[in-house]
């Protein structure tokens, strides 16, 4: 049970370690311009919470596979956690790139909303986790049944559509959308393998 919680805590730990860092960075620059955020604070700031909002959302993505593959229960138990803390990180990104690039003109996000492709499937991804996120509590999932999962499933494609939203926006130096495109793809590899083999067991067990 301890190792349980401590293990539950240094999750917790690393999904808030990024805000704690962007949150000293942001004193250095308040303390000196440029220090800290370089010399577009508000962009630094829009890049690096959306960075840490797709890493986040891939280390949730990742939960369900490493169960499988080490056992470990408290993996389990933690999947919402982590789950809350990308759709967290995803909605500082929207708000900062409202109040850094709109200025607080809620208006202009519906118009690049249907004028700016990567916006489109950026929000696109973030209703579909914003639904997750609503319905990620027990009281929910004891009201949807089995529809509770097959909603949950939108994860897989809200997280292409966040790598497509990157791959659009980057303009050089798509190393790190590539290595993040390798590790979606290698998860739901993974889960596709699985599928079959339920699927061929089902298969053999009908057949006896």
């Amino acid at each position: 049970m301890i190792l349980a919680k401590s293990s539950k805590a240094l999750l917790a730990l690393f999904c808030a370690a990024p805000l704690a860092w962007l949150g000293w960075l942001v004193f250095l620059d308040i303390s000196e311009p440029g220090s800290g955020l370089g010399a577009d604070a508000g962009e630094a700031v829009i890049h690096y919470l959306g960075q840490w909002s797709l890493i986040v959302l891939l280390v949730a993505y990742s939960v369900t596979p490493l169960r499988r593959r080490t056992g470990l229960a408290v993996l389990a138990r933690s999947r919402r956690m982590v789950g809350l803390f990308a759709f967290a990180y995803v909605c500082l990104h929207i708000l900062s790139y409202v109040t850094f690039y709109l200025g607080f003109a809620w208006s202009a996000l519906l118009e690049d909303f249907f004028e700016r492709t990567y916006i489109t499937v950026g929000m696109a991804a973030f209703v579909m986790l914003f639904a997750m996120a609503a319905t990620s509590t027990r009281g929910w999932q004891r009201r949807l049944g089995k529809s509770w999962r097959k909603l949950h499933r939108v994860i897989y494609l809200a997280i292409g559509l966040a790598l497509i939203h990157l791959w659009w926006l980057t303009r050089d130096g798509y190393f790190e959308v590539f290595l993040y495109s390798l590790w979606y793809l290698a998860l739901s590899a993974e889960r596709l393998i699985v599928h079959r083999r339920k699927q061929a067991s089902s298969a053999k067990l009908e057949a006896c």
